[in-house]
């Protein structure tokens, strides 16, 4: 079982009141609510292994030179010297080193990779992980790990930190008409406000589907960009080859996530990380 602990600790922020507090009068509410999620989902699911990952850099460079409006709406302060602060509640900052000391003392890994988001790290896992994995998520960016041949699924939180929507191919083909890596072409083509992914001029995430449905891929959907017999209709034959720069990033920015990148040098430091 994965956590992207970041996306499940704002949940439980603005899921507990911040009237819980910690004898100092500290706020601890994202504190309290994350980990009696983490202990509802050991006793609900016992998972063999339980990894909380981490965003070591919530908004790495290098995914902003591919596309520069990446999450650069929730920017607190831009910096040149240093990585850009993300803009976070008051109260939710100083409860982020006690919920790192929390997983400390309970035991429960803490892994996070200088450069990377925790998605990557969940990336990565879920590739080197030999049984099933359960990934638990608020991002339906990680949607795209999902693969019922691999057993890998996401548990998405629905209301508050209690109700799960458990995420396979049937449920994704049945509310966006895709798998698990076709996920990852959708969000890329009607774009993420989210994340700041703008997206295609025109194609919202109907036509993303019919798209990919007709043409495979995003591939294949550049490749009928080229082919003057394919259905494409003028509008979106325009629109989509004027956004080949932006759909080019998507190996980079987008695959990152999915089961078969795998963080490449990063790996070795994991590696080191999830050593005992």
């Amino acid at each position: 079982m994965l956590l992207d602990t970041a996306s499940l600790y704002f949940r439980a922020y603005f899921g507990v009141p911040e009237s819980v507090k910690a004898p100092d009068g500290t706020p601890v509410n994202a504190v309290r609510g994350l980990l009696d999620f983490i202990g509802r989902l050991v006793q609900d699911h016992h998972p063999d292994d339980l990894v909380a990952c981490m965003d070591a850099d919530w908004r790495p460079h290098w995914r902003v030179e591919l596309i520069p409006s990446y999450k650069a709406h929730r920017v607190a302060e831009p910096s040149e010297s240093g990585p850009d602060l993300e803009e976070v509640p008051d109260t939710l900052a100083p409860q982020v080193p006690i919920i790192e000391a929390a997983l400390d003392a309970f035991g429960i890994a803490r892994v996070g990779v200088a450069g990377y988001e925790a998605d990557d790290v969940i990336g990565t896992l879920t590739a080197r992980a030999t049984g099933p994995v359960d990934i638990v998520t608020g991002d339906r960016d990680l949607y795209q790990l999902v693969d019922d041949a691999r057993a890998r699924r996401v548990l998405y939180p629905l209301k508050g930190v209690g109700t799960l929507q458990v995420t396979d191919e049937a449920w994704l083909r049945e509310k966006y008409g895709v798998d698990g890596p076709g996920y990852a072409d959708l969000a890329l083509l009607r774009g993420d406000p989210s994340d700041g992914l703008p997206g295609v001029p025109g194609i919202g995430e109907k036509t993303a589907a019919k798209l990919l449905d007709a043409y495979g891929s995003l591939a294949g959907i550049i490749a009928a960009v080229d082919d003057p017999k394919s259905k494409l209709t003028p509008t979106q034959r325009k629109r989509l080859d004027e956004s080949r720069p932006y759909l080019a990033a998507r190996p980079e920015m987008v695959d990152a996530l999915a089961h078969r990148w795998g963080l490449g040098g990063a790996m070795s430091r994991l590696s080191s990380a999830l050593r005992p």
